[in-house]
């Protein structure tokens, strides 16, 4: 006897769309069928009548429990942790979440990841793993540290071409090391995470705005300027071509100009994957001009209509293979209280609205395709960081982690909807197709609205990357 049936809704595979019966036992997908062929009983039957069946979201790209730089005058703390931003998730349909572990100097990169263990392992409702993050002046020995991480089920290095901020000084690492590490990714098939702005310009536009006196938030996208990522880009991938294998993954691009360098890159044949934000797609910099303007941004910062389309248009040809979110959860008062170029916090809360949020965008409204949709919340994701076909796929073996939407919903948005925090920038957006139901590993953990798992639900997924990521453009 099976435990669960999910019967007539459509089902989004790794072979298409189309109406499938699911059957659980345990944690996994043990079948997909044509309807009437799982005749067995099980302990429970779920009626997905009118309803896409998909594979729980996977969000690559969060900070919980992060670290908050204070403005002048305002207060220094942490994001909301992995027990409440999970808890968002799964009400949102998202069902594993990708943070990352901070290395700091005199650690070795297993210190590293063990310290950022602590602060989810038993407080996450949803399964997770960490990107190691490196900044600054990395030595020589972390840097050796790189194959044997990668060998322990943690494939993804992150690196920075700029400190973001001032006051944020130690997070740029140079070339030569961004290239010595590339070597090491490569060399053990890792990939290496990306987020490429040219420092040199963005704090030279720190200095003349504070300098003209016109260091008022609003003005965010003159520093972190669509020009800086044409720049970085450019170095950061024309590096890449000099390192044979090296896998890249640019995160949260923002501008046409990233979307055109990552397409060129592509389309040389290497296994170069562009992310964006469902917030930079949808959310130009006039966004900041609205009363708390501060909510819309994130860094690098929104750009300009024309940047927006061209995220659209990336999404539609393959260019961008990924949705993330870059989400930092606080409340408003927090969010708020930084007013210039320097000071605003970044991040925003939209880990809950992503996976609703993007089946309006692309299915519901500029007709893509539902495979393209679970592509961009989900697989592709899976498959670029190594946790393909265990997450990311409705299919034997897999495990049961699925989504159902209702794609009758449409209506406005509220933030009284959402649970991540006291405002949402999604406030009065309409949406058509919500998540209704959520399960984890077999378990249904999100019903009827109500969340129906503790924290110590959620555990930490090993990963490895597949040959075919690290050979060509894969997804």
């Amino acid at each position: 006897m099976l435990d669960i049936i999910i019967r007539g809704g459509t089902v989004v595979t790794p072979q298409g769309a189309g109406v499938w019966d699911v059957g659980i036992q345990g944690e996994q997908i043990v079948a997909v069928g044509a309807p009437g062929v799982l005749t067995e009983d099980a302990h429970r039957l779920i009626d997905a009548s009118g309803k896409i069946v998909i594979p729980g979201g996977i969000d690559p790209h969060i900070h919980a429990k992060w670290h908050l730089p204070a403005p002048t005058g305002g207060v220094e703390g942490l994001s909301a942790g992995p027990e409440h931003v999970s808890m968002a998730a799964l009400h949102g349909g998202t069902t594993t979440l990708l943070d990352f572990a901070n290395w700091q100097p005199g650690e070795t990169l297993q210190q590293t990841i063990e310290k950022r263990d602590t602060d989810w392992r038993g407080q996450c409702h949803t399964d997770y793993s960490f990107h190691v993050m490196l900044m600054g002046d990395v030595p020589p020995e972390v840097l050796d540290q790189i194959p044997e991480t990668i060998q322990s089920g943690y494939p993804s290095i992150k690196l920075f071409t700029t400190d973001i901020t001032p006051s944020r000084k130690g997070r740029m690492v140079r070339f030569g090391t961004i290239w010595e590490a590339f070597q090491r990714i490569a060399r053990h098939n890792g990939v290496a995470a990306i987020h490429a702005e040219d420092n040199d310009l963005v704090m030279h536009m720190y200095e003349k705005l504070i300098r003209e006196g016109r260091t008022g938030f609003e003005n965010m996208a003159e520093v972190h300027s669509a020009l800086s990522e044409d720049m970085a880009f450019a170095r950061v991938l024309r590096l890449a071509r000099h390192v044979e294998g090296a896998a890249l993954y640019m995160v949260h691009v923002s501008a046409a100009a990233g979307v055109e360098a990552v397409s060129e890159a592509r389309g040389r044949g290497l296994p170069i994957y562009g992310e964006t934000l469902h917030h930079y797609a949808s959310f130009s910099s006039d966004a900041y001009k609205r009363p708390n303007g501060q909510i819309y941004h994130t860094y690098p910062s929104l750009k300009g209509e024309d940047d927006c389309r061209a995220l659209w248009d990336g999404m539609a040809d393959g260019t961008i293979v990924s949705i993330a979110t870059d989400g930092i959860c606080t409340p408003l008062q927090v969010k708020v209280q930084g007013k210039r170029i320097d000071d605003t916090t970044g991040g925003n809360a939209g880990v809950e609205p992503r996976v609703g949020i993007m089946y309006t965008e692309t299915v519901a409204k500029r007709g893509m395709s539902l495979e393209k949709f679970v592509g961009l919340t989900s697989t592709n994701a899976a498959r670029v960081f190594g946790l393909y076909p265990k997450k990311g796929a409705i299919a034997p073996g897999s495990d049961a982690d699925i989504v159902l939407v209702d794609p009758s919903i449409d209506r406005l948005l509220t933030k009284e909807d959402l649970h991540e925090t006291d405002y949402s920038p999604w406030e009065g957006w309409q949406i058509r197709g919500w998540p209704v139901m959520t399960m984890l590993r077999g378990k249904v953990v999100v019903e009827n609205g109500q969340l129906l798992i503790g924290p110590e639900y959620g555990r930490v997924v090993p990963r490895k990357v597949a040959d075919a990521i690290l050979s060509g453009p894969a997804v």
